[in-house]
Formats: C-alpha cells, sequence, structure tokens
C-alpha cells in the first residue's frame, strides 16, 4: 500500500508541474478551454472553475486504470 501511495504521489507531483510549466505542449492546451469551464474576472480578482476539463481528466485517468486492472 505504501508503494502505491509513493507512486500516486509521484504521479500527482509530476502532472502539477506540467500543467504548470507546461502549458503551450499540444496536449496540454486544451485544459481551461473547453466550454463549460467557468472564468470569472472581477477586477484583481480571478475565479476559475475547469468543471468539464476535471470531467475528462478523471474519465482518462478511471479508462487507464480499468485497461491497467484488465492486463494483470
Amino acid at each position: 500500500m505504501s508503494r502505491f501511495i509513493f507512486f500516486l504521489v509521484i504521479f500527482l507531483i509530476i502532472g502539477g508541474l506540467l500543467l504548470h510549466f507546461g502549458h503551450n505542449l499540444f496536449f496540454l492546451r486544451w485544459v481551461g478551454k473547453l466550454p463549460g469551464d467557468f472564468i470569472i474576472k472581477k477586477g484583481k480578482i480571478f475565479i476559475y472553475f475547469p468543471i468539464v476539463s476535471a470531467a475528462i481528466s478523471s474519465l482518462v485517468v478511471c479508462l487507464v486504470f480499468s485497461l491497467l486492472k484488465k492486463c494483470k
């Protein structure tokens, strides 16, 4: 179990770094620009709700884990 948590943390760190620094990569350009991702700008306040991007990311992760489970 500790090995799983370790790799999960590493995966999340790498994913966060890719989203932060890799915004010009071709496969990350869609994040936050889909219909259903809400951006509210009011003066210096910036509120961001990536609802559709989160749903698609969740589906992709779920499919990858289900494929990995079937391969074992």
